[in-house]
C-alpha cells in the first residue's frame, strides 16, 4: 500500500501527515483547516477506512483540491522519506529526550527552515490514542499545546488547525482579510472648542451649572470627559448635531414641551386663575415646578441669565421655579428668606389677587417679596440686577 515516493512539497508550505485516521469525514474537516490557513499538502498513512473516501468531501466543505492531492502511504517512514526535519504532535512526552515546543515557537521554527529551503512537516497521529512512542522516535521534536489540563484532548481538525493559524500569523504576517472602515481625521483644536461652546451654551438654558460658583470645574471636567476620547471630525459633527437636536426640542407646535414666551406667561395668568393651580393644597400640583421651569418667561431668562454670570451673586443660593408650601416662587434664595416675583405684562383680576395672596403668605412666613415688573426686567436686565442687589445691600444694612 505505497504510492509513488512523495513529491516535494511547495516551497514555504509544510507538510501535514496524519497516521492511521479512523474516520474519513475527520480527513474532510482537516483539509479544511488545512484551506483556512494556506496550508496545501496532505499526506495519510495507512486510513482505517481506505483512501479514496467519499465521505471526506462534505466535511472538507469545498477544500476538495486538498483531498484530491492527499498522498497515501503504508508507513510513516515512507512518508516523511523526504522531509529534513519533522515535529511529532502529542500531548504526551512519551519519556523521550526531545526539545518540545508549543505552537508558536514551532511554526517559527518551520518558517525559518522552509524559508532556507527545506522540506519540513508535522506529524499527527490517531484520534483515539495518539501517535505510538516508535513514532515519536522519528521526530526531531514534540509539538504539544497549551490546553486545559482537566480536558486536553483535541480532534485532529482542531489540532492542525492550531497549527495552521500560526503558521499563517508568522509566515504570511498575520494579514486580516478586511478592517474597520477607516475613521476620519482627527477634531482639531477650533472645532473642539466651538463644539465645547454650542455644548455649554444648552446646558446653560436648561441650569446644568449649579451652584454658579462651581461652574468653572464643571466645564473643565465636561471638556476633559470629550478629549479623553480624541473624537474625529466626524464625532464633532455627530455631537453638534446631537447638541442641536436637543436643544431645538421635537418638531411642531410643542417644540419639545416648550412653550414660546407669551405661552410661557399665559401658563402662569392660567395657574394663578385657578383656585387649584398652585393654592389649592399643602404643595403644588406635582410636576407643576418642573414644567415652569421648563418654560421660563422672557423675564426671568434675562434676569437669570445675568444673575448666574455676576459674581456679586455667587454663592447666595438663588433657585428658579421651586415649591415653597402651596406655591412656586419665580426666584428664591432660602439663604437669603428671599423671593423675587415677577408681575407679568397683563393680568386678569383673579390672577392678580391670587399673586397678591402669594405674596402675603410668603411675607407672613419670613420671607422678603421683591416685585420686578416683566417689562422692565426685560428692557434692561443688567439694571434690575442692579436694583436687586441694592435691596439685598439695605436689608444687610438694616434698611
Amino acid at each position: 500500500m505505497t504510492s509513488s515516493p512523495p513529491a516535494a512539497p511547495p516551497e514555504g508550505s509544510p507538510v501535514v501527515v496524519l497516521v492511521e485516521p479512523q474516520m474519513a469525514e475527520n480527513i474532510g474537516t482537516t483539509a479544511r483547516a488545512m484551506a483556512n490557513f494556506g496550508l496545501s499538502r496532505l499526506r495519510l498513512v495507512a486510513p482505517r477506512d481506505g483512501w479514496p473516501n467519499a465521505r471526506a468531501y462534505p466535511a472538507a466543505s469545498g477544500a476538495n483540491r486538498i483531498l484530491d492531492e492527499a498522498e497515501l502511504f503504508g508507513s510513516l517512514e515512507e512518508a516523511i522519506a523526504d522531509l529534513t526535519y519533522t515535529f511529532a504532535a502529542t500531548a504526551r512526552g512519551h519519556d523521550q529526550v526531545k526539545p518540545v515546543l508549543g505552537p508558536r515557537e514551532a511554526v517559527a521554527g518551520l518558517v525559518e527552515r522552509t524559508g532556507a529551503g527545506e522540506a519540513v512537516g508535522v506529524v499527527f497521529g490517531r484520534e483515539r490514542n495518539g501517535l505510538l512512542a516508535g513514532e515519536v522516535a522519528l521526530a526531531n521534536a514534540i509539538l504539544t499545546y497549551p490546553v486545559n489540563p482537566a480536558f486536553s484532548s483535541l480532534n485532529l481538525a482542531q489540532a492542525v488547525l492550531v497549527l495552521g493559524y500560526e503558521w499563517f500569523s508568522q509566515a504570511h504576517g498575520a494579514v486580516l482579510p478586511h478592517r474597520g472602515e477607516e475613521r476620519s481625521e482627527p477634531a482639531t483644536k477650533a472645532q473642539m472648542l466651538a463644539f465645547f461652546a454650542s455644548l455649554e451654551k444648552a446646558l446653560d438654558r436648561v441650569e446644568f451649572f449649579r451652584p454658579p460658583e462651581k461652574r468653572e470645574g464643571m466645564v473643565i471636567n465636561l471638556r476633559n470627559i470629550f478629549q479623553r476620547m480624541q473624537p474625529t471630525q466626524q464625532d464633532v459633527a455627530t455631537l453638534h448635531g446631537v447638541v442641536t437636536a436637543l436643544g431645538d426640542g421635537a418638531k411642531g407646535p410643542a417644540r419639545g414641551a416648550t412653550l414660546t414666551p407669551d405661552g410661557a406667561e399665559a401658563l402662569r395668568n392660567f395657574l394663578a386663575d385657578s383656585t387649584k393651580g398652585l393654592t389649592g393644597g399643602t404643595a403644588p400640583i406635582r410636576g407643576i415646578s418642573r414644567l415652569i421651569r421648563r418654560n421660563p418667561t422672557e423675564a426671568e431668562k434675562a434676569l437669570w441669565e445675568v444673575l448666574v454670570k455676576d459674581r456679586r451673586f455667587a454663592g447666595r443660593g438663588f433657585k428658579r421655579a421651586v415649591p415653597i408650601g402651596p406655591h412656586v416662587a419665580d426666584l428664591v434664595s432660602f439663604d437669603l428668606r428671599v423671593v423675587i416675583d415677577f408681575e407679568p405684562h397683563t393680568q386678569g383680576d383673579d390672577a392678580a389677587e391670587r399673586r397678591a395672596e402669594k405674596r402675603a403668605w410668603l411675607a407672613e412666613r419670613g420671607y422678603r417679596v421683591i416685585v420686578m415688573e416683566a417689562r422692565v426686567v426685560e428692557a434692561d436686565p443688567a439694571a434690575a440686577l442692579d436694583r436687586l442687589e441694592m435691596l439685598l445691600a439695605e436689608r444687610r444694612d438694616g434698611g
